[in-house]
């Protein structure tokens, strides 16, 4: 239970810190590029709320869906790094933030299969 609200918190972080620099991305790419990061993020927060209030087989489907937005956002941010919507240290800064959400993350998905 502690993992799944260090998790919650987490997500919420990254969503924090993540939606308020997406909308300074670049307005021609308002609606294909960043409107697919930001949702792939909020997937990603509320699949885990999802998988929260489930058991079993459906929790473990929740966690999937949850893992699968976070590879989206993977893919997007490093879009956005490329482009130069964000610079090496934001993009380090987010890519840790991404990268502990997939460790807690993965190991829920672990312990929800054993």
């Amino acid at each position: 239970m502690a993992e799944e609200l260090v998790l919650l918190t987490r997500l919420f972080d990254l969503l924090a810190w993540l939606l308020p620099k997406a909308e300074r991305f670049p307005r021609v790419h308002r609606l294909t590029v960043t409107q697919r990061l930001m949702n792939a993020a909020l997937d990603c927060q509320e699949a885990v709320f999802a998988a929260q209030s489930r058991r079993g087989a459906r929790r473990h489907e929740a966690l999937q869906d949850a893992d699968a937005a976070l590879n989206r956002l993977r893919l997007y941010l490093r879009l956005a790094h490329r482009w130069g919507w964000l610079n090496d240290g934001q993009y380090a800064h987010v890519s840790a933030q991404v990268a502990e959400v997939g460790k807690l993350l993965g190991g829920w998905i672990k312990q929800s299969t054993a």
